[in-house]
């Protein structure tokens, strides 16, 4: 999977991360190597399939995917119980997971600080990912977006986890965890970790005004009367 983040420059990042060659990690996140051992490459699609077949030039929007990303989690109290079995499955799945908490569960804590942690960490490492639970997802959704460089998207079925990544190119994962069953919302999350960005024209264009928007805080032009 390619994952792009289209002008996002660098997003306002606080204390708590901390320069290193893999950009910024937050502090105190724990990571959990994939199992796939060795550099991540680039394949094409039928690279799910069809074993390894590629390599194809890194980025092209519809056919690169990476064999092993990094994933960065984060939750509240709702959704700790479901970050925990994404945390195992997405390692399972060949990708690094860096968790950004909470550490243990405790009644009533609060998402932002977790959440949005997680959704700067992708935003601030080129060709990650972020997942955030919760226990609706919306939150944690509207707390991702709020980030420079985000595109979050809700899942609640397989079709809107693949669509968020085929249609536009999201790059943070929200998942309500009192709205499905484990198992669901990890088949959800291994979807959209798979699935690469269509790159048709018309899904870019559409990506390119909101990115535009986050640049220079002018709306997109209506378009030309017919």
């Amino acid at each position: 999977m390619s994952l792009s983040v289209l002008n996002q420059g660098k997003p306002d990042l606080p204390e708590w991360y901390a320069e290193s060659a893999d950009y910024r990690l937050a502090a105190g996140a724990r990571v959990h190597p994939g199992r796939a051992e060795g550099r991540a490459e680039v394949f094409g699609p039928q690279h799910r399939r069809a074993g390894l077949e590629g390599p194809v030039v890194a980025g092209q929007p519809g056919r690169a995917r990476l064999s092993r990303v990094r994933v960065y989690l984060g939750s509240d109290h709702a959704g700790f119980e479901l970050k925990s079995a994404l945390a195992e499955a997405v390692a399972a799945a060949g990708h690094d997971v860096v968790d950004c908490g909470p550490p243990a569960y405790r009644p009533g804590d609060d998402y932002p600080p977790y959440v949005m942690r997680a959704a700067a960490g992708a935003a601030a490492t080129p060709g990650s990912a972020a997942i955030v639970v919760g226990g609706s997802g919306n939150g944690e959704q509207i707390a991702a977006n709020k980030i420079n460089g985000i595109r979050a998207a809700l899942a609640w079925n397989e079709d809107t986890a693949r669509l968020a990544r085929q249609h536009n190119d999201a790059n943070v994962l929200s998942l309500g965890a009192r709205m499905h069953p484990v198992p669901e919302a990890v088949r959800f999350a291994l979807l959209f970790l798979e699935t690469p960005f269509s790159g048709e024209p018309r899904h870019q264009r559409r990506i390119d005004m909101i990115s535009n928007y986050e640049k220079s805080g002018t709306l997109p032009p209506l378009p030309a009367a017919e």
